[in-house]
């Protein structure tokens, strides 16, 4: 499978240079389904390679940057439409990454602008957003209706000018899901970046980042977000933080999720010590990720959730030497799962069946 390739190249960047032309293209192909292409090109700078493979990493490192530039830009323009309400803007995912200047932003794929907003304020944040030449996305009175009363944010947003997208949060996880994080101290511990934008505490925005992988969705994008978790975790480490981590993540309900992002991240991504104290690459095979994690990560507790693990695993290591999703079974299991993640069974038949009906077709 070329996710484990992708995988690899990631946790060991000097094993590229064993690779043949497929091995490249199956890499490359990897990368840009996963949106890591800008990611790879970064952390394979400087290491020999074939002369095609070096142009299109050339390329990608030079769209990575055009994008950082435009998702800051984004960022400012939406601090303008709302500094005169004179509420907390907290960013979150890519654009807080590249803001702050963390090593999860480097290379990364951003796309929407995301916000956090405090939910008394999101009226008046909306309309602040549309008088400056933001537009609907969904026009469909049944989608708005959905976002408005269920969702943890509005509808999405897009510039009229810019095209570019805003999703406006007031939490991080949709109000019918079976775990309610705490909204109101995501937005009291957030810092300020120094520029009238905040984004959220180191443990939150790992704990973020792991709700959004783990309880909110169908694990798509997951070797991105679970990247942004390995090197959120580099870069924080500490004595105590992953203690702390743990904790925090408990206070949001959020534990067995955190635990479970900082096992799979340090099992995908962080070099194992062989004997002598070497640090080795990654093993490619299937074998090898199996229950090995290095000694920090919290343990799964018991053999349901060392199973579970390899589920998560499967569905993360499904695409082929052309990066299409092979695991189609894998990939609908998990569309299903996280559909009922985030509302009652009651509720996600009736809002299926509407999709449905509306023409929309889940992955599979």
């Amino acid at each position: 499978m070329s996710a484990l390739l992708l995988v690899a190249a990631l946790r060991d960047p000097p094993s590229v240079t064993a690779l043949d032309a497929d091995g490249w293209t199956a890499l490359i192909g990897a990368a840009r389904a996963e949106q890591m292409i800008g990611t790879l090109a970064y952390r394979l700078q400087g290491l020999p390679m074939p002369d095609a493979a070096a142009r299109i990493l050339a390329d990608a490192r030079l769209s990575a940057d055009q994008g950082r530039i435009a998702a800051l830009w984004e960022a400012e323009m939406a601090r303008r439409a709302l500094a005169p309400l004179g509420v907390p803007v907290v960013l979150l995912k890519g654009t807080a990454f590249v803001a702050a200047g963390l090593s999860a932003g480097v290379g990364r794929s951003i796309g929407d602008l995301d916000i956090l907003v405090p939910r008394e304020s999101i009226d008046a944040v909306e309309a602040a957003l549309l008088a400056a030449g933001w537009e609907w996305v969904k026009p469909d009175p049944y989608d708005d209706a959905y976002y408005r009363q269920w969702m943890h944010e509005l509808p999405p947003l897009i510039h009229r000018e810019r095209d570019r997208m805003i999703d406006v949060h007031h939490t991080i996880l949709p109000l019918t899901a079976r775990v309610r994080p705490d909204a109101s101290l995501l937005l009291a511990d957030s810092f300020e970046l120094g520029n009238g934008l905040s984004m959220l505490s180191r443990e939150d925005v790992l704990v973020h980042a792991a709700a959004h992988l783990f309880a909110d969705g169908d694990l798509a994008g997951g070797l991105r977000n679970l990247w942004d978790i390995h090197c959120l975790l580099d870069e924080f480490d500490a004595p105590g933080f992953r203690d702390a981590l743990i904790a925090r993540a408990a206070h949001h309900g959020l534990a067995r999720e955190m635990a479970r992002a900082v096992r799979l991240a340090d099992a995908l991504y962080v070099p194992l010590p062989l004997a002598g104290g070497v640090r080795g690459g990654l093993d490619v095979s299937s074998s090898a990720l199996s229950d090995t994690s290095p000694p920090a990560a919290p343990p799964a507790s018991g053999r349901g959730a060392r199973f579970a693990d390899r589920l998560y695993r499967r569905r993360l290591l499904g695409r082929d030497g052309w990066g299409v999703q092979r695991r189609k079974l894998s990939e609908f299991a998990f569309y299903l799962r996280g559909h009922y993640l985030r509302m009652p069974p009651a509720m996600l038949a009736r809002h299926l069946w509407t999709k449905w009906r509306k023409g929309y077709r889940p992955p599979g």
